[in-house]
């Protein structure tokens, strides 16, 4: 019976060394795969030359590598680039490279669609059709951060969760994302330098502190709950004393400076 293959970047980097422990070989090897995956940016396993072609043949075996792809891209006077990527069953997001004279930004999308309709929001128009897995989310990182070497000779400096869907609604796939663009076998960017957007789902704001506090972008949009309960539908479950004190409590997580309130005018 043939062996059912699975995307081998859905495995994080210790199940990586579990998988070469119980298949009798040294869990560094797993160490290596994840720099090829994730840092190297493979996308075949011949290209990791530093195994053993036997090792090759075991993870062609059990696995696949499996990529977004890119189906437009525009690229406006400020250098701003702009691109539609299709993931399986034809879905589209959206990724956006923002240049500057000081930082090379990464804005992508971490759910096709969004469920939470807030009335300013061009994505909140459309239903949630699916969270994005974090080899996705990464993708979208990878190809942007290419676009960045390649067309303006610079490194990728930030990444901010602000394209397509709530990224605390899809929660395990965003954290695995974000581990993986703060380790230093991958990107190793720092904490400061990668912000999550949120519309203000409290309880997984609490969550993000204690599991990995990067930088808080929280969509604030009013001053008053009458307001807010128009543009931002969630601030009828949590409204906006809640969410004031779900950022305070944020901050005994993370540096005094790693919140920002977004607001509209």
């Amino acid at each position: 019976m043939p062996i059912e293959k699975k995307d081998i970047r859905a495995l994080s980097k210790d199940q990586l060394r579990d998988f070469f422990v119980s298949n009798g070989d040294k869990a560094f090897r797993g160490n290596q795969v994840y720099e090829w995956l994730w840092k190297k940016n493979a996308a075949s396993f011949d290209e990791m030359t530093n195994l053993s072609k036997d090792l090759r043949e075991l993870l062609q075996t059990h696995f696949y590598i499996d990529h977004i792809q890119l189906q437009d891209q525009q690229i406006s006077k400020d250098k701003t680039i702009k691109c539609a990527f299709t993931i399986e069953e034809g879905k589209v997001v959206e990724g956006v490279l923002i240049p500057t004279t000081s930082r090379m930004t990464a804005c992508i999308s971490s759910q096709v669609g969004c469920s939470l309709s807030c009335t300013f929001c061009a994505t909140g128009r459309l239903k949630l059709l699916r969270n994005l897995s974090a080899g996705e989310i990464v993708d979208q990182v990878v190809y942007l951060k290419n676009q960045a070497e390649e067309r303006y000779g610079q490194n990728l400096t930030n990444i901010v969760y602000m394209g397509m869907g709530e990224p605390l609604l899809n929660y395990e796939p965003t954290i695995a994302a974000l581990k993986l663009m703060l380790d230093d076998h991958a990107y190793g960017l720092s904490r400061r330098r990668v912000t999550v957007s949120t519309s203000g789902v409290v309880p997984m704001m609490d969550k993000l502190g204690l599991d990995c506090p990067v930088a808080l972008a929280v969509s604030l949009h009013a001053s008053n709950d009458k307001l807010r309960d128009m543009l931002v539908p969630l601030n009828k479950k949590h409204d906006l004393s809640e969410l004031i004190a779900a950022c305070k409590r944020y901050l005994a997580y993370a540096p005094r400076d790693f919140i920002t309130l977004e607001y509209c005018m």
